[in-house]
C-alpha cells in the first residue's frame, strides 16, 4: 500500500540486529562499525495476527496469507547529519519517505560494543536524532516560508499559511517536535507538511534495546526513555535486539517457550509490528475458504466496496453487496454455515464501513 515504517538511531544501537530479526533473514548487515549500511534495507514483514490462526483451525484452509508491512533499515545517524555529516542528506531524504519512525535507542552497557558517543545515555541519544531531524525540517520550512513571503502579497491562503509557518518555525526552534504543535490539527498546518513532508510531524515509536535483564525489569535508561516518550505522546516498546534474533528459525511454540523462561509474554518484534500497523491507521479484514484464510490490508474507515477494490478492481466496479460475518460470531458458532444459520451473517451495501476482523463474501456483476 505503499506505506513504510522507517528503523533510525545513532550506529551501534542494535537497528540492524532488529532489523535482521524483524525480517527474519540476515540481509542487513549488523556490523560493529559506524555506515555500515549505506542504502536503505527494505522488507516486507506478516502481521502476526492469531485471529488467522483460529479461523484456521475452522476453517482447515490450504495456506494462510498473513497481512504484510514495509520496513527500511536507515543507515545509522550522526550529530551534523542535516548538515551532511556522515552522509546524512541522503538518510535524512529516506526518512522523508517513509510513514511512521521507529527509533531504536541504546539502553544497555556492553563494553565489546562501541558507542559513537560517550558512554550510554538514552536522552541524549533521542536528543542528538531529534535534534538532527527538526534542523531539518526548519530547513525546508524555512525555504517554503521565504517562497510563501512573495506570494503572500496577493494570495490569501499563501498569507495564512506564512503566518502559521512562521509560528512551526519558532515552535522548532525551541526543540519541539512538530507533531506536537498546537495547531496541528488546523487545513493550514495538514497543507504545509503535505507540500514539505515534515521529519518530526510522523509519528514516532521508540524501541528501547535493552540486554536479557533488563526484559523483565525496567532499568533506570528504560525509565527515562518511558517519561520521554509518554511526554511526546509516544509508544515504547522494549526488546532485547539479540535474544530477537535468537528466536529466528523457531518454531512458534519454541520461541513462546523461550520468551517464557525470560519472564517475557510476547516478542518485543510482534509488539513493533502490530502497533506499527495500528500507527499507520491500517487494519485488516478476512476471506475465510479452504484455499486459504487470507488477511487483507485496509485503511480505517473504508467503505465495502474500497474494501473489496484490495482484492480486485473489479470487485468494486460492480459492487452488489457484501456478507459480512463479525470474528467473533465466526468463532463463537464454528464457521460460515452455522453463523449463517444463527442469523449471524449481515447482508451489507456500499455505504457499509468494514470493521477490523470481519469475514467478508463479496457479490458482484462482472
Amino acid at each position: 500500500m505503499g506505506l513504510s515504517i522507517g528503523l533510525v538511531g545513532l550506529p551501534n544501537v542494535g537497528k540492524s540486529t532488529t532489523f535482521n530479526a524483524l525480517t527474519k533473514a540476515q540481509n542487513a548487515e549488523a556490523a560493529n562499525y559506524p555506515f555500515c549500511t549505506i542504502e536503505p534495507n527494505k522488507a516486507i514483514v506478516p502481521v502476526p495476527d492469531i485471529r488467522l490462526t483460529e479461523l484456521a483451525k475452522i476453517v482447515n484452509p490450504e495456506r494462510i496469507q498473513h497481512s504484510t508491512l514495509d520496513f527500511v533499515d536507515i543507515a545509522g545517524l550522526v550529530k551534523g547529519a542535516s548538515k551532511g555529516e556522515g552522509l546524512g542528506n541522503k538518510f535524512l531524504s529516506n526518512i522523508r519517505e517513509t510513514e511512521v519512525i521507529l527509533h531504536i535507542v541504546r539502553c544497555f552497557e556492553d563494553d565489546n560494543i562501541v558507542h559513537t558517543e560517550v558512554g550510554i545515555d538514552p536522552l541524549r541519544d533521542v536528543e542528538i536524532i531529534e535534534g538532527e531531524l527538526i534542523l531539518a525540517d526548519i530547513e525546508v520550512l524555512q525555504n517554503r516560508a521565504d517562497r510563501l513571503k512573495k506570494q503572500a502579497k496577493t494570495d490569501k491562503n499563501a498569507a495564512a499559511l506564512l503566518v502559521l509557518a512562521e509560528e512551526l518555525l519558532e515552535y522548532l526552534a525551541d526543540g519541539n517536535l512538530a507533531r506536537n504543535f498546537p495547531k496541528s490539527d488546523t487545513d493550514e498546518y495538514k497543507q504545509l507538511n503535505n507540500e514539505v513532508r515534515l521529519l518530526t510531524g510522523k509519528e514516532i515509536m521508540y524501541g528501547a534495546n535493552v540486554d536479557e535483564d533488563g526484559l523483565v525489569e525496567d532499568s533506570e535508561f528504560v525509565i527515562k526513555l518511558k517519561e520521554h516518550a509518554a511526554k511526546n505522546n509516544c509508544e515504547l516498546i522494549k526488546l532485547c535486539a539479540k535474544i530477537e534474533e535468537e528466536l529466528v528459525g523457531l518454531e512458534d511454540e519454541e520461541a513462546a517457550e523461550f520468551l517464557s523462561s525470560l519472564g517475557v509474554e510476547e516478542s518485543g518484534l510482534s509488539q513493533i509490528i502490530q502497533k506499527g500497523f495500528d500507527k499507520l491507521g491500517l487494519m485488516s479484514y478476512f476471506t475465510a475458504g479452504v484455499k486459504e484464510v487470507r488477511a487483507w490490508t485496509i485503511r480505517k474507515n473504508t467503505t465495502a466496496p474500497k474494501a473489496a477494490a484490495v482484492i480486485h478492481n473489479d470487485f468494486e466496479k460492480g459492487f452488489i453487496r457484501a456478507e459480512v460475518i463479525a470474528y467473533s460470531d465466526f468463532i463463537a458458532c464454528g464457521g460460515e454455515a452455522k453463523a449463517k444459520d444463527a442469523g449471524k451473517m449481515r447482508l451489507e451495501g456500499k455505504e457499509y464501513i468494514v470493521q477490523d476482523g470481519d469475514i467478508m463474501h463479496f457479490r458482484f456483476n462482472v
